[in-house]
């Protein structure tokens, strides 16, 4: 089969937000066969010189917390580097050593272990909430925990353990900021908006949230919204990441672990699942984002062609107007000639021509096959 050989993204466009490891994410889609869009939503800044950061570390050192916990394992070596750059590596490290260490995940377990530190517990779920639920039921009333942010609010994190009766101590070790250059980001944007995207991922809430202004700002925040709710798949890689979504009334998907494979995994099962799938002139179509599978065999279709081919497959083996087919036509005016046009060019991009019919003085509609003219029912 064609998905098997050529990838079961094939035909789909995906939308990446992400700033850190976009690159991973986006080879993993384009793997599968997915073509992809970046625009990063945000850019990190590190804190290497940030006063805010060498006074949390400053207070640490003279002052040892009972836990630290760390979240990330590009956040935990930026602090470390940063305290040996102010002279301060070496009194961290001895701080850390007396301290109960969590580390949320194997990523953080891994530069935990590489500054030559162990970790006290890590969570098989890489979930901040199964490491809030463990610090409260360990009982945290007197104690002093050191946070180390990365750079995303953690929602009632912070509150749940201050509520208990610890001491919270943030450190800031980098920091979310908008990108320098909008363009992509508008891009991506405008994509989501003409209905191009079939899904755009989020690995942070950040980023979730930073999408959301950026539309504001530009006046689309409702055609956004409505986008997100209706056409275009939101997934995120974990529940924290989608909560700027789902305060807008979003449905997400998130993967069962919180990773880029996984996310990966659940956009391969949904966005072919969401395809339109129809049995015309004895041949199996299949509509997806920007192409069409023609008995399993990818016809990438231009915008135009696509918008006629799913007005029709909206009313399949009707006859569709022509005055109908225009008004789904981006930008075309009032010329019916250009759904002439547009249509046969669509035929040509499908390699088929009597998929669709033209019907004398009326229209045009979908050779839909009746059931018994159906030849791969039984495949």
């Amino acid at each position: 089969m064609y998905e098997q050989e050529q990838g079961p993204l094939a035909g789909f466009t995906v939308g990446v937000t992400a700033a850190r490891r976009a690159d991973e994410l986006a080879a993993l889609l384009r793997r599968r066969g997915a073509a992809v869009v970046h625009g990063p939503a945000l850019r990190i800044v590190p804190l290497a010189d940030d006063a805010e950061l060498l006074a949390a570390t400053k207070e640490l050192i003279a002052d040892a917390p009972d836990v630290v916990v760390a979240t990330t394992a590009i956040g935990f070596r930026g602090w470390i580097e940063a305290a040996e750059g102010w002279g301060y590596g070496d009194e961290l490290l001895a701080c850390l050593r007396g301290v109960e260490l969590l580390a949320r995940g194997p990523k953080v377990k891994g530069a935990v272990r590489a500054a030559g530190l162990t970790e006290d517990w890590s969570p098989s779920s890489e979930s901040m909430a199964e490491v809030l639920e463990r610090l409260l039921g360990e009982g945290v009333a007197g104690r002093r925990i050191a946070l180390q942010l990365h750079g995303e609010p953690l929602p009632g994190f912070v509150e749940a353990l201050t509520a208990g009766g610890a001491e919270v101590v943030g450190v800031p070790v980098y920091r979310w900021m908008p990108p320098e250059d909008l363009g992509p980001l508008d891009r991506l944007l405008d994509g989501v908006l003409a209905g191009s995207l079939d899904a755009v991922t989020f690995t942070s809430a950040p980023a979730a949230a930073s999408l959301l202004t950026r539309a504001e700002d530009r006046g689309v925040l409702v055609e956004l919204l409505a986008a997100l709710r209706h056409d275009v798949l939101a997934v995120c890689v974990g529940p924290v990441t989608a909560l700027p979504l789902q305060a807008q009334g979003i449905d997400t998907l998130q993967p069962e672990r919180f990773r880029l494979g996984p996310l990966v995994q659940l956009l391969c099962q949904e966005l072919p699942s969401r395809a339109r799938t129809l049995p015309v002139a004895g041949r199996r179509v299949e509509i997806r984002g920007h192409a069409v599978l023609v008995d399993g065999e990818l016809r990438p279709v231009p915008p135009a062609g696509m918008a006629l081919l799913n007005t029709l497959a909206r009313r399949p083996g009707w006859v569709v107007s022509r005055a109908d087919l225009l008004r789904a036509l981006p930008g075309a005016g009032r010329d019916e000639h250009a759904v002439e046009t547009a249509m046969a060019r669509l035929r040509t991009a499908l390699g088929a021509p009597k998929l669709i019919q033209t019907v004398v003085k009326r229209g045009y509609r979908l050779a839909l096959d009746t059931p018994s003219e159906t030849k791969y029912a039984d495949a």
